[in-house]
């Protein structure tokens, strides 16, 4: 069958083992695909010669969309757009996701970028590249922002659309093998819902989705993932909902066909505690069953202060106790992340968050941390506060390029304040790290040496002269950040001075 014309759909490198294909690109290939586009999907995470394959595939491409998140992703995105300039100069390069929705202006003043695509691309892509196959104006495309004889052009916002009006995404031309032989595990990255219904001032998410929770229904989830689980051998799936419990009796029937239907295999998912909270302790263990062995919960802080500031009035700390309790019970791993450096964050504040979370830790041996300084990703409501606090604000696509997760660009933490932060945050890891059973007997030794004291040092508030410190970095590495998603170790990125 004739189709319309070629879309070449690329993800960027980045670090870590990959969840499985870009789910994002799947998605936008199941709409093109329906509507008789061609697709090629590269994904450098498993493709080494990665800008030999898009140049090829561009040879006979419309546009070459390409995925961009905030931080390091965005250097292969300008590498490989600049490569496609050179080598297809006549292919429109379109960039999308979060980065690019979030900053338009700044991203398409790039020589090398010729349309954004803000939020859900679904049915923008489809329009996009039936206009450029008809080598149509672009005017009356929603959702894009573009460059029409030198000048920045934005077009009227797309409303988001139900997430089950669109077609299933492209799983089939997934190499899953390949993806196995990098990460080492069958795995899938799925989500069952976009959005979430709460407005934490350093969230994106709010922005995007405007607090609308969109989700498929339970029968339909059940079906798709368990006939993907079954299909392509999958072992392991990665939800990456904002908040997959939102709506709970969905959450519970989910997990519920999931057991029920026989097939086996871990699942995994963020949320918040009080969703978790809502559930009894069968309904968590019905969880467990059904296969999930980890969760992740964006509780940022314990101090009641920072709560506030950061507009977490549904987070409570008896809640994250409780959570801890339920999941212990029925045998999930539960990880707490942490923020560290928010905007109005003492040094007292810190400590609480330390030691509630230290006292949570040796009552629950199923919880994990993964504390990161505060990250001013772009669009987030309080951009305004930051600029009058002296937080410069990236302005070019490049600058973004220097802020992953954690990256510290706060003025208020450097010099002393920031080597204490450090060196509380070193003591509060060592203390809550993860003792193996089959640790060698100076690990073990050094470990019971150092948590009585390391207990004492955060209640009293006294870091100098570390030996515990010193000890334990001849006998063990710790752990500093894990993904929020799947609980994996990350690599490892210190906050450095402004």
């Amino acid at each position: 069958m004739l189709t319309r014309g070629k879309v070449v759909l690329f993800y960027p490198p980045y670090d870590g083992a990959p969840l499985g294909a870009p789910l994002a690109l799947l998605s936008l290939a199941g709409t093109l695909r329906e509507a008789n586009f061609e697709v090629a999907l590269i994904d450098a995470a498993i493709e080494p010669n990665y800008l030999n394959r898009v140049a090829e595939e561009c040879k006979s491409a419309l546009c070459l969309g390409i995925s961009v998140l905030t931080g390091p992703m965005i250097q292969g995105a300008i590498d490989t757009a600049k490569f496609v300039k050179k080598h297809a100069p006549d292919v429109c390069v379109v960039f999308g996701g979060w980065h690019p929705t979030l900053c338009p202006e700044s991203t398409l003043h790039e020589p090398y970028v010729d349309v954004v695509v803000r939020g859900q691309g679904e049915i923008t892509i489809v329009e996009l590249a039936s206009a450029l196959a008809k080598k149509g104006p672009l005017d009356l495309i929603a959702g894009i922002t573009w460059k029409k004889q030198g000048r920045l052009i934005e077009n009227f916002e797309r409303r988001v659309q139900p997430v089950d009006t669109f077609p299933p995404p492209a799983f089939d031309i997934v190499d899953f093998d390949a993806y196995e032989r990098v990460s080492g595990k069958r795995e899938l990255a799925y989500a069952t819902s976009i959005g979430c219904p709460y407005a934490c001032n350093y969230c994106t998410d709010m922005v995007v989705y405007k607090r609308r929770f969109n989700a498929y229904s339970a029968e339909h989830v059940i079906k798709e993932l368990v006939d993907l689980v079954v299909r392509y051998r999958i072992t392991h799936v990665a939800l990456l909902d904002s908040n997959f419990p939102v709506d709970v009796h969905r959450a519970i029937a989910i997990a519920k066909g999931i057991r029920d239907s026989g097939v086996k295999f871990n699942w995994t998912f963020q949320a918040s505690t009080d969703f978790i909270c809502r559930m009894s302790q069968d309904e968590v263990q019905l969880l467990a069953d059904s296969g999930v062995n980890y969760m992740g919960f964006g509780t940022e802080s314990t101090s009641p202060a920072v709560l506030k500031l950061m507009n977490k009035r549904h987070q409570r700390v008896d809640e994250m106790y409780e959570t801890a309790r339920k999941g212990n019970l029925a045998g999930i791993r539960i990880n707490f992340n942490l923020i560290l450096g928010y905007p109005g964050e003492t040094s007292a504040d810190r400590l609480i968050t330390f030691r509630t979370m230290s006292d949570i830790r040796r009552k629950f041996a199923n919880v994990r941390f993964s504390p990161n300084i505060f990250t001013p990703y772009p669009g987030i409501p309080i951009w305004p506060q930051l600029r009058e606090l002296g937080v410069v604000e990236p302005k070019t696509l490049e600058d973004w390029m220097t802020m992953p997760l954690g990256a510290n660009m706060l003025p208020w933490l450097r010099g002393s304040e920031l080597a204490r932060l450090n060196r509380t945050l070193d003591y509060f890891l060592l203390l809550n790290q993860k003792r193996s059973q089959k640790a060698s007997l100076l690990r073990r030794l050094a470990s019971f040496i150092v948590r009585a004291p390391i207990r004492w040092r955060l209640n009293a508030d006294f870091f100098s002269f570390p030996w515990e410190i010193w000890l334990a970095r001849l006998s063990e590495q710790i752990v500093k950040r894990r993904s929020l998603i799947t609980g994996r170790r990350l690599p490892v990125q210190r906050a450095n001075v402004c």
